[in-house]
C-alpha cells in the first residue's frame, strides 16, 4: 500500500511514519508549509509548523529511509484557517482552528492530493483508533483527538490511518527513543501556532479593528463599553471592563454575544447553563444520517464539556438534548456527538454550533 505519512516535526507523526515503514507499506514523507513566512510562527514546545519542525522532521524521514518533501500549503491555510477564524470572532464565535485546519488543510486538500499522486492511505499522529472505519476514542483519553477529527467524512476516513491511537503517548515516547529519532523528548505542541504573541484578542484586533459596542446586564443597564465582540467569548469572566460582580455579589460571565448590535451580554453562572444544541452542517462518520433520536454522548471542546444526550436530525440541523446541562457553550464551536461502547466510544456525528 501506498502511505502518505504527514510529518508535523514532532514525536507522534513521526512513530506513526515508522511504523508503517515497519508494516512494509512504500512510505513517503510530507511536511506541510502553512504559513509564507515560517520563521514567524511558534516554536519549540508552543508551535507545530515552524522552520525548526521541518528540518526535524526531514532528519526522521532520513532515519527511517524514506523520500520526504515540503508541500507549500500557505496560501490555503491563510483562506481557510487563519482567515475563517478572524471572521468568526467577528460574527461573535468561538471557532477551533485546530478543527478546521484537519477538516480543510490535511484531511481534505492534503487528502485530496494525495489520492490523485495515487496514494492509498494519509497517516498522521494523531490519537484516535479507526476499526472496520469506525473512528473511535485514542486508548490514552488524556491525548485523544477524535474531537479534531470528527468533521471527517465517510470517504475521508477511508483514506486514513492513525498508527498511534492504540498507544498511551509515554510508551510512544520510548518507542522514538528506541528508534533513535531525536524528536523522542520534544515538547507537545500547543495554542494556536499561527498566532506568534500568544495574544488572541491582539491579533484578532488588528485584523478585524475597532467595531466599539456595549456590555449589558440581564436588565438592559449597560456596564461599560467595549472595542469590538472579538474580545470576548460566552462563559469568558475576566476582563470584561466591568467595575465589579452583580448587585448579588456574584461573579459575572459573559451569557452571549450580539455581534450585529456589538451588545455582550452578561449574568450569573446560572445563566450559562445550556440544555439544548443546534448544529450546522452535520457530518455522520458512517456516510449515513440518524433516522431517528439516537443515545449517546455530546463533547463541546477538545478538552472536556461532555454530557449525555439524545441527538436527531430536523431539517438538516443536527438538534441535540443535553440530560445534564453544560455551561459556557458559544456558536462555533464544534458539536461531537459520541456512543458509549465496550471498544472504546465511537464518534457518530459533528456539527458547527448555531444556537
Amino acid at each position: 500500500m501506498r502511505v502518505l505519512a504527514a510529518m508535523s516535526g514532532g514525536v507522534d507523526s513521526s512513530v506513526a511514519a515508522a511504523r508503517m515503514v515497519d508494516a512494509g507499506h512504500d512510505v513517503v514523507g510530507v511536511h506541510l508549509a502553512l504559513s509564507s513566512a515560517p520563521g514567524t510562527l511558534r516554536t519549540g514546545s508552543r508551535g507545530c509548523c515552524s522552520k525548526e519542525d521541518a528540518a526535524d522532521a526531514r532528519r526522521v524521514a532520513d532515519v527511517l529511509g524514506i523520500p520526504f518533501y515540503v508541500w507549500d500549503f500557505a496560501d490555503k491555510f491563510k483562506e481557510d484557517v487563519i482567515d475563517d477564524f478572524v471572521e468568526s470572532y467577528a460574527r461573535g464565535e468561538t471557532p477551533n482552528p485546530c478543527v478546521r485546519c484537519n477538516e480543510r488543510i490535511k484531511f481534505s486538500a492534503l487528502s485530496a492530493r494525495a489520492l490523485a499522486l495515487g496514494f492509498d492511505v494519509v497517516a498522521t499522529g494523531h490519537y484516535a483508533r479507526l476499526s472496520e472505519g469506525r473512528l473511535r476514542r485514542a486508548v490514552d483519553a488524556d491525548k485523544d483527538q477524535s474531537y479534531v477529527l470528527a468533521v471527517l467524512s465517510a470517504e475521508q476516513l477511508r483514506h486514513a490511518a492513525f498508527p498511534v491511537g492504540d498507544t498511551p503517548k509515554p510508551q510512544i515516547r520510548d518507542e522514538a527513543a528506541r528508534r533513535g529519532l531525536l524528536v523522542a523528548d520534544k515538547p507537545d505542541s500547543h495554542d494556536i501556532c499561527f498566532i506568534p504573541s500568544g495574544d488572541t484578542q491582539a491579533f484578532l484586533g488588528a485584523r478585524i479593528g475597532v467595531r466599539r459596542g456595549s456590555v449589558v446586564d440581564g436588565s438592559g443597564t449597560v456596564l461599560a463599553e467595549h472595542d469590538g465582540v472579538h474580545g470576548f467569548t460566552v462563559g469568558q469572566r475576566k476582563g470584561l471592563g466591568i467595575a465589579g460582580p452583580g448587585p448579588d455579589g456574584k461573579p459575572r460571565y459573559v451569557t452571549s454575544i450580539d455581534a450585529q448590535t456589538g451588545t455582550v451580554h452578561v449574568g450569573d453562572a446560572a445563566d450559562l447553563e445550556i440544555w439544548e444544541l443546534t448544529g450546522l452542517d452535520p457530518v455522520f462518520t458512517s456516510g449515513t444520517a440518524f433516522a431517528g433520536p439516537v443515545e449517546g454522548e455530546v463533547q463541546v471542546r477538545a478538552h472536556g464539556g461532555l454530557a449525555p444526550a439524545v441527538a436527531e436530525v430536523v431539517d438538516g440541523r443536527l438538534q441535540v438534548r443535553l440530560r445534564s446541562a453544560l455551561r459556557g457553550v458559544a456558536p462555533g464551536q464544534t458539536l461531537v456527538f459520541y456512543r458509549p461502547d465496550a471498544d472504546g466510544d465511537e464518534v457518530l456525528a459533528s456539527a458547527t454550533i448555531t444556537r
